[in-house]
């Protein structure tokens, strides 16, 4: 066979080789090591409480071994505050609990209740309270390997 026909063959194998080493060191590097999703839910608003705990209850039946973490500030710690009530008088402590109970862990920022001369046992026992919101969501995408979601 002819010289000239041989080497474009070679150079695309060593081309796609070079690209393949190039780009492989730039592959997604798994949060955990046993491949566990991580996914920090975020809710400043309590308009969004109850949307959120329906998306957290769906996204376990999806994907139940996931590691949520939700974070509240704002408005948004006002669903995790003790004896808390929906439009229609439906407790929220229920659905807190029924998630904890799948792992799911709900963290309110005390800059908030600080804000608002609440103490940290004005949440839900079942509720850690963290320095800052914002900073715990992003200490948990940065140094936990968390996903971001809003809803």
């Amino acid at each position: 066979m002819h010289d000239y026909l041989i080497r474009p063959a070679r150079l695309l194998s060593a081309g796609a080789l070079l690209l393949g080493l190039m780009f492989a060191g730039m592959a997604p590097v798994s949060a955990a090591a046993d491949d566990e999703e991580r996914v920090v839910y975020h809710i400043n608003d309590n308009v969004n409480a109850r949307p959120l705990l329906n998306n957290v209850r769906n996204h376990l039946q999806a994907s139940p071994k996931t590691k949520i973490v939700v974070v509240g500030h704002g408005k948004g710690i006002d669903f995790m505050l003790k004896s808390a009530q929906d439009a229609g008088g439906n407790p929220y402590i229920i659905g807190i609990e029924m998630l904890t109970d799948k792992g799911v862990e709900f963290r309110a920022c005390r800059n908030t209740l600080t804000s608002r001369n609440l103490k940290d046992d004005a949440v839900e026992d079942l509720v850690k309270v963290v320095p800052s919101g914002v900073a715990e969501i992003g200490r948990l995408q940065a140094k936990e390997g968390y996903v971001y979601l809003k809803p």
